[in-house]
């Protein structure tokens, strides 16, 4: 579908309906942008990640001028998705923006229906259950006939698809009690992993290692602990103490490169006891 020139970078339109108009033009295949014309879903879906994580990122800053501009961005991945199905006669955003519409509505028949006002945790049961109803409806069966673990998208990062799978199984009893059992799997998948360490045999090692890391995510799960949460903290404090050895070593007048891993471990002593001091 072309768009005018005039139309299509001008003010006239508004907001979506003035960015549906820019992509049309930009996936024209006369007078488009090459680099837009060429892409496909899958060309694009490592953006649309990617746009995902740079709004995480702009709301852990609490920048709003960014989380409004990176949310500009994650909208363009939507329109530029919609665009390409509409030109394969698949859906439109227009279809988009309906399909959600009609999900929330149904999600929330306390709102939009005459069911009762619920507490948070009983309305988080009830939209589970709607989400597990439709899930049987796309696979045309009953409820009690699909995996509780059906669903769970396989391109999730890794950690966080562990925590929603254990949050699936979770809801059908299938869960410790309490958090202290966790800790006696966590040292014996520990145990298991320093066996296949002794065998070199990477795939063993490998496997092992994933079990570790599932039950680390079981347990902050267990905790009330997002894990996904905890490790982006952890990384930004490594990366907060190890860019303050570096520069410790700088006022020493040395490469930080150049020490000797107990000079190393000399500066992170350093660096630890300065921030508990902060």
């Amino acid at each position: 579908m072309a768009v005018t020139q005039s139309k299509a970078t001008s003010r006239d339109g508004k907001g979506v309906e003035r960015l549906v108009e820019i992509m049309a033009r930009l996936r024209d295949p006369q007078t488009g942008c090459p680099w837009d014309v060429a892409q496909d879903f899958a060309s694009i879906a490592p953006y649309t990640i990617e746009e995902a994580y740079e709004v995480l990122d702009a709301i852990n800053r609490d920048d709003m001028g960014d989380l409004k501009e990176e949310l500009g961005d994650l909208l363009l991945q939507v329109v530029f998705h919609s665009q390409m199905a509409s030109e394969a006669d698949r859906f439109t955003l227009e279809d988009v923006a309906e399909t959600i519409s009609d999900k929330m509505v149904r999600r929330h028949p306390h709102v939009f229906g005459e069911a009762e006002a619920r507490d948070s945790a009983a309305q988080t049961r009830a939209w589970e259950e709607q989400k597990a109803l439709e899930r049987a409806q796309k696979l045309g069966g009953d409820p009690e006939d699909v995996s509780a673990l059906q669903g769970v998208a396989k391109a999730l990062p890794a950690l966080l698809r562990a925590e929603k799978l254990q949050k699936r199984a979770a809801r059908t009893g299938f869960d410790w009690a309490t958090p202290e059992p966790i800790f006696d799997k966590l040292t014996e998948e520990t145990g298991e992993l320093k066996e296949a360490m002794a065998t070199d045999d990477i795939a063993h090692i490998e496997e092992e290692m994933g079990d570790v890391l599932f039950v680390c995510a079981n347990l902050a799960r267990r905790l009330g602990i997002d894990p996904e949460v905890a490790l982006r903290k952890a990384n930004d404090k490594f990366e907060a103490r190890f860019r303050a050895m570096e520069d410790l070593a700088k006022e020493d007048g040395v490469s930080f490169a150049e020490l000797s891993l107990d000079q190393q471990e000399a500066l992170w002593t350093r660096v630890k006891a300065s921030r508990r001091q902060d």
